[in-house]
């Protein structure tokens, strides 16, 4: 609307809303990051994972170190020409204003190509994420990309379901910034007050159940009963009357839960983001055209398959994932969730239960809420298109407004190739402006280092430049929009202008030619130079018959005493958006830190088997990497008899630590995920963690007063980064259990850290 757009006012509203304008840059742009590192951890997982199996080849280990390569201030940039900046800068703007070619990109590359192309699309074409042009233009591009899945796919049941770029383009748009702001705001709560009942246990599988009550028997009695089998089949499991007494308050417990959440998101509707409420409502539409017969069931488990299946139930499952809880969920609480997501989305979809018998007893709960989880789905489409929702002052900015975006040369790089691999099919014809532009920029140059790849700023403007007339000319045969309409938007946007520089104005009742008046004969330049300006508008109205002086000009006195209004109204909710956006911004850049210290993590482990790997090598030792836990000096003596010293006299590695940590801190910072220690107890243990060798570590449990520690195990680095590969979490000391990725964390923190030579220098 006018109001946000409007930097010249300088009310209470105004500064508010820039500091929200601010504050939303910093998420997008902060946004994007994490999207990288998040490609870079996922790499190297898999790599990572290979090297815990030694099956990783020396150059691959390279590549991989490659990824690991921080930016440096002082590097040298990648030197773009100026002719090239302005044919890249025509290239794209092409490319973000026509969102068709995009669509059209995106259905033609493969998966391994995808999250690439979806960097560039989602965090830096259209990487604005609260910029209502750019998301109108993102949006554009997704009804292409749907209307053409929707005319490919021949199966209904197929519809997207299958991972495929499309549906990870669903997914990746879930991601952006609101989406995460309404995750936050509507799970959050929800499931932490779930984690802090970590004893509650909602198994429902009858046969981990007949498992715990073997476990159980074992426990109280030294042995199992007479005839009573250590295993036995699902079906005699659910048959056993124990199991059944066990699972019963549990499932009654479990749906009260699934009911709860469920009433939460219903509740939410109004918080859904726009443009997530937008893309059900194109799936509703296409789907009616497409398949006429089909039923409002199927309709709805379509749109529950994208809000449900790929952007409420993932924050459930892995609440960590999306910066949702502090903490791991322990193992009855990740149990928990899980069922709770397959619950909800047994709600859109049609529940066949033949792969998850035990989940039948659930079915209640869809019965009785399918009717109003239809309704709510068919709710989220209800909401305008996007003429309808832009405000005519913001389509008349496109002629005007300095496009810039933030992007790197591979982004530009890799963007180009794409596009000249599929030219043929994106732009046939010799005169389509877009094979016009990739014919002047020429052959994709190769991929430049990471030290290189630095951000640019990238102007966008367009080779075929459209005059003002005819951009209106344009907006008033797309959205059956006058002359008369965008000056009547434009007079009333004015007038709220000189009204909030001037607050005495709108006193009531308004007198538009006297407010007109007072700001073409006050003192400031900008006053008059609207004032004499509105002021032949409000003419220009009257003469067209639009407006009339003899009512007062009541129809546009209305509508700018209802903008007033809205504006106060619109005052608190910037106010209580800027709250919620410096919530979601420290989470993000919380998130960042942490996939920071996994990114540390897998450096340390990839030195330490560097390092080991090269041991025996008599080469440059100049150059030799330096693994956790040893401090490296090479002095004149070293050089000339080519050898390795560390500082220790005695010539073996120097250890590094112990180094002490409270039960309570590490409890407070979630490394302790769960401990059997008494509370009365606690702040009489401390644990010590020291580095004797790199990649090695020991931990020890000591209790306040004695010489020997309670319980003391001797930690690899490959261990751990093992356990996160097989997606275990919890690292069980018996007395206490830490959380695998936290205590990488720390370790990293500790020994990294204090390391300052060589690799971590």
């Amino acid at each position: 609307m006018a109001a946000e757009q409007d930097v010249e006012v300088e009310d209470e509203l105004a500064k508010a809303q820039k500091r929200l304008r601010e504050l939303k840059t910093k998420i997008s742009t902060q946004s994007k990051k994490n999207f990288m590192r998040e490609r870079d951890v996922r790499f190297l997982d898999a790599r990572i994972g290979l090297l815990i199996q030694n099956r990783m080849a020396l150059d691959e280990q390279h590549e991989v170190a490659s990824r690991l390569e921080d930016h440096d201030e002082d590097d040298e940039d990648h030197y773009i020409d100026d002719r090239r900046m302005q044919q890249y800068g025509n290239l794209f703007y092409l490319l973000q204003s026509e969102p068709r070619h995009i669509a059209i990109l995106c259905r033609l590359v493969s998966l391994a190509e995808i999250d690439t192309l979806l960097q560039t699309v989602m965090f830096t074409l259209y990487g604005n994420q609260y910029e209502s042009r750019e998301e109108h233009l993102l949006l554009t591009m997704f009804q292409n990309v749907l209307a053409a899945q929707f005319e490919t796919t021949t199966e209904f049941s197929s519809l997207l379901r299958a991972n495929t770029p499309v549906s990870r383009m669903m997914t990746t748009y879930t991601r952006r910034g609101p989406g995460q702001s309404y995750l936050k705001l509507v799970l959050s709560d929800k499931i932490n007050n779930l984690l802090e009942h970590k004893d509650l246990n909602l198994q429902i599988n009858p046969l981990k159940v007949y498992e715990e009550l073997v476990q159980k028997l074992e426990r109280e009695q030294g042995c199992l009963p007479a005839g009573f089998p250590r295993s036995v089949t699902a079906e005699i499991a659910a048959a056993n009357l124990t199991v059944q007494s066990m699972i019963r308050p549990r499932l009654k417990k479990l749906m009260d839960i699934a009911n709860s959440f469920l009433t939460t998101i219903i509740d939410s509707l109004d918080q859904v983001p726009y443009g997530i409420r937008w893309i059900c409502k194109q799936i509703r539409s296409l789907t009616k055209r497409k398949y006429p017969d089909a039923t409002e069931h199927a309709i709805s488990s379509l749109i529950g398959g994208f809000f449900f299946l790929r952007f409420i139930n993932p924050a459930i499952v892995t609440p960590q994932a999306y910066m949702l809880v502090d903490g791991i969920p322990g193992t009855h609480s990740r149990t928990t969730l899980t069922l709770l997501a397959k619950m909800l989305q047994n709600l859109a979809n049609k529940p066949s239960y033949a792969k998850e018998i035990y989940m039948i007893p659930t079915n209640p709960f869809v019965e009785l809420n399918k009717h109003r989880t239809i309704k709510f789905l068919n709710e989220l489409c209800e909401v305008v298109d996007f003429y309808e929702q832009l405000e005519m002052d913001q389509y008349m900015a496109l002629s005007k407004k300095d496009i810039v975006i933030s992007i790197t040369p591979n982004e530009i790089y890799n963007t180009m190739s794409l596009l000249q691999q599929h030219i043929n099919v994106l732009a046939p014809k010799d005169t389509d402006h877009l094979r016009v532009l990739l014919s002047e920029v020429g052959t994709a140059p190769p991929q430049v280092s990471r030290k290189e790849n630095k951000a640019v700023e990238l102007p966008l403007f367009s080779r075929w430049e459209m005059p003002i007339q005819d951009l209106t000319m344009s907006l008033m045969s797309e959205n059956n929009i006058t002359q008369n309409d965008i000056l009547y938007m434009e007079a009333k946007s004015i007038f709220v202008q000189i009204i909030r520089s001037l607050p005495y104005l709108a006193r009531p009742p308004l007198r538009l030619h006297q407010i007109a008046e007072t700001a073409g004969t006050s003192k400031d330049a900008q006053l008059v130079h609207k004032g004499i300006k509105v002021k032949e508008m409000l003419r220009e109205l009257e003469e067209a018959n639009v407006i009339d002086r003899r009512d007062h000009h009541r129809l546009l006195v209305e509508e700018i005493n209802n903008e007033l209004v809205h504006l106060g109204d619109l005052k608190v909710k910037v106010t209580e958006e800027l709250d919620s956006l410096e919530s979601v911004y420290k989470t993000i850049l919380d998130h960042n830190n942490y996939l920071k210290s996994q990114l540390e993590s897998y450096k340390a482990y990839l030195q330490n088997v560097r390092m080991q790997s090269g041991s025996n090598k008599k080469s440059n030792y100049n150059n030799q990497m330096i693994g956790i836990g040893v401090e490296v000096v090479i002095d004149a003596t070293a050089k000339s008899g080519n050898k390795l010293h560390n500082n220790n006299k005695s010539g073996t590695n120097h250890q590094q630590g112990p180094f002490k940590f409270t039960h309570q801190q590490l409890e407070k910072d979630g490394i302790i995920a769960e401990t059997e220690v008494p509370e009365n107890r606690r702040n009489h243990i401390f644990l010590t963690i020291s580095s004797p060798i790199p990649g090695t570590f020991i931990i020890a449990l000591h209790y306040k007063g004695r010489d020997k520690p309670v319980l003391e195990i001797d930690l690899k680095l490959d261990d751990l980064l093992e356990k996160q590969q097989d997606n275990i979490q919890i690292l069980d000391l018996e007395y206490i259990k830490l959380s695998v990725s936290k205590t990488l964390q720390l370790l990293t923190k500790t020994f990294m850290t204090r390391n300052r030579t060589g690799f971590f220098s």
